[in-house]
């Protein structure tokens, strides 16, 4: 490749970047605003006097550390619990060797994936309610024993596909189960999309608005985006308050993917696998 296209490719990359990035700078730069000043008229780059106490008004309004918490509890519960049972099955159906019925199984999961989120919320809520979850922060995470999402699924199942399948047939001969060939051979080279789904269910549960409203009344099981919701109906002209709330929200998923970006950039990488489809 010519050094021109290497460089266009640089800058393009350059002037995409800030197209996304912006938003949330200017998110940052509005959350340090004064409350008492009225809103720029223009574009303001940066504060005159950068009013850093906003983030700690954001947990004197409402108590924002409890509901941390309970985002937390349920996003460290859901996360792993949706990548191991999305992964048993992707690779239960990876492992099917009577291909209609294979078939089967992709279309109910497709089929699945097509049904509004809304159109179970009732179903959803009289499970909740007689299991006894309602008004606890399991009916929260009771969505990952299920895998969350059929998406996952068909997530682990494509990345399990390119796995050799000579690999699998070695491992049988050496006397490996079903388990072990997934717990040995299966999760090891599928890093990258346990990454993708890791990042997306963090993303899933910590930003879920619908469910607690559904499912939540005491306020001590709010979670943080009820939190964030309620700082925005205490003063819908509160701008630095409610950017402060939002970024202190984005914060950790930001920080999660940037921790994990190096496999989404690995030369296993989901981007890169389809390109060996």
């Amino acid at each position: 490749m010519s050094d021109w296209k290497v460089w266009l490719r640089y800058f393009l990359a350059v002037v995409i970047s800030i197209v996304f990035i912006l938003p949330l700078y200017w998110a940052f730069v509005a959350s340090l605003r004064p409350m008492e000043l009225p809103p720029p008229s223009t574009i303001e780059w940066w504060p005159a006097e950068p009013a850093w106490e906003n983030y700690r008004q954001i947990f004197d309004v409402v108590p924002l550390a409890r509901y941390t918490g309970n985002s937390l509890f349920v996003a460290a519960i859901a996360v792993p619990v949706t990548t191991l049972i999305a992964s048993l099955a992707g690779f239960g159906i990876s492992q099917i060797s009577d291909e209609p019925f294979r078939r089967q199984l992709l279309w109910f999961n497709i089929v699945a994936l097509m049904i509004p989120g809304a159109a179970v919320w009732i179903f959803r809520f009289l499970i909740v309610k007689w299991m006894g979850l309602f008004d606890t922060l399991w009916a929260l995470i009771l969505p990952a024993f299920a895998a969350t999402t059929p998406l996952f699924v068909l997530l682990f199942y494509w990345g399990f596909q390119h796995v050799p399948r000579e690999m699998f047939d070695a491992a049988r001969l050496d006397g490996a189960g079903p388990l072990k060939l997934w717990w040995k051979l299966a999760v090891p080279l599928s890093r990258p999309t346990i990454t993708g789904v890791t990042v997306l269910t963090f993303v899933l549960y910590w930003s879920d608005f619908i469910s607690p409203v559904i499912y939540i009344f005491t306020p001590q099981h709010y979670t943080l985006a009820i939190g964030v919701e309620i700082i925005k109906q205490m003063d819908l002209t509160n701008i630095p308050l409610l950017m402060a709330a939002s970024i202190f929200m984005a914060a950790p998923v930001i920080l999660l993917f940037w921790i994990l970006q190096r496999f989404f950039l690995h030369d296993l990488s989901l981007a890169n696998l389809f390109d060996r489809s």
